[in-house]
Formats: C-alpha cells, structure tokens, sequence
C-alpha cells in the first residue's frame, strides 16, 4: 500500500460501484481513510467490505445524496468516526434519459434533487467542518462532457451537470481564504458495469471517440486522484474532461 493520501480523510457519495469505488479503492490503497455511500445500502457495504479485503480502511453506509439530512448525517458520521474531514468528493448522480417535449416535473426534481442539490450541500456541510478543522481541504464534483456539449435526450442532465461546473467556479470565492480547493472532473463515455449493460456501448464510443475508444474507470480515477492530491494544491475552480477527444468533434451516438 502507498501512502500519497495517508492522513486525509474522505467521503465519496455514489461509491457502491463504477467510478465512484474505483475512487474509494484507490484513496484507500493509497492511505487515505474513506467512508463511502451508495443510494443501495447493500452496494455500499459490499464495497467497503472490498476494500477493507484489499487492506484498506473504509466503512460504508446507504441513503439517497439527494436528501440534505443523508448528507448532513454522512459529514457528521465521517467526522465522528475519523476525527475529521479533508475531503469530499460529490460523485452520487443519475443520467435519466427523456425526450424534452415529455419530460415531467418528478423527473426534472428527482435528476436536480442528486445531481445538484447532493453536491451543494456536500460542498456545504465539508467545508464547513473543514473551516472548524481549521484544516486545508479540497471538494471534487463529478460533471460529465454532456456539461459542455449538447446530447439529444439529457437536457436536464446536462443543464444540472453544467451548473455543477458553475459552483465550483462560484466557490472559489467562498471557500479559498479557508484554504479549501474546489474542482470538477467530466467524464465522456466511460465502461462502467451500467454502460456495460448496453452491449452496442463500448463499440460506439470507441468509433466516435477521436482516441478510438471509450475511457476506463481507471482514467476518470487518475484524474480524481490528481485533483484532490497535493500535486493540484494550485488549481480550483475548474473543470478537467476526460473524454478522449469527444467534446473536440462532439458526433452524436444516435
């Protein structure tokens, strides 16, 4: 096991699978101290139990990041348990697909209730224990390349990840004299157990994509880790998209 991220700890919503554990795996196998959620509890701690297997320390716990209490209980909880916070990464969201003319209210409220409202009040309730810490920290929001360019049927998965984006340039200005970096990672096309599950995934994106291939969880992950390491001690209020080249070209898949 390094030790890069010995003495942080983190706290990572939607980790039960995809990105997001690849994450939490890989803070753990790099020292940090991870406590991880997932909307599907029995997800959550099946994944802690895996990286608790590979050596590292993490605990895992159920509930929907789009309920300010579940992510004021997650902070908390994190706190109780490691002794503090250093930092958060708001990865918890869902892609719902939709034709705009059709498109419902509970749908809309339900996509703007994870994506937007789980990362503001995950901004919030860390950085707030982390001005009380008085500690330098650093929040990660997950974005997506749809936050930059258009795709038919994610208009508001797209509009929620670009106000994402906006946030962390918005924070800036609340959180850097505390000594707290705020940044996004957008992800393109990614294979990932979901996209997997659609068996034309992996061959389309590999033909629209300008590097040939759809990215690996792996490389959302490098880019995580690089954002929330020292090594970005410099950089906030920006967003990095890892996409392969899709955003330069932007073909659509349908």
């Amino acid at each position: 096991m390094q030790n890069e991220f010995k003495d942080q700890v983190v706290l990572i919503t939607g980790a039960g699978q995809g990105i997001g554990f690849g994450i939490a795996m890989e803070l753990a196998h790099q020292g940090a101290k991870v406590m991880l959620n997932d909307a599907n509890e029995k997800l959550a701690e099946n994944a802690a139990k895996e990286i608790q297997k590979a050596g590292g320390i993490c605990q895992g716990y159920g509930g929907d990041a789009g309920d300010p209490g579940v992510i004021k209980f997650l902070v908390n909880e994190t706190v109780a348990r490691f002794n503090k916070i250093t930092i958060a990464i708001a990865n918890a969201g869902i892609t719902l697909f939709g034709d705009f003319f059709s498109f419902t209210p509970e749908q809309l409220q339900r996509v703007m209730n994870v994506n937007m409202s789980g990362s503001f009040f995950l901004a919030q309730h860390a950085a707030a224990k982390m001005k009380e810490q008085n500690e330098k920290g650093t929040i990660l929001f997950m974005s997506s390349a749809t936050g930059h360019q258009a795709h038919r049927n994610l208009a508001a998965y797209s509009m929620t990840k670009a106000a994402i984006e906006m946030l962390a340039k918005n924070l800036v200005i609340e959180l850097s004299p505390y000594g707290i970096t705020v940044n996004a990672v957008a992800p393109g096309a990614t294979l990932t157990e979901r996209t997997l599950n659609d068996t034309k995934y992996k061959n389309t994106w590999a033909k629209l994509t300008p590097l040939g291939k759809a990215a690996e969880v792996k490389d959302i992950v490098n880019a995580a880790l690089f954002l929330v390491s020292p090594l970005s001690r410099h950089i906030t209020g920006q967003s990095l998209i890892i996409d392969g080249g899709w955003t330069s070209v932007s073909p659509s898949p349908f």
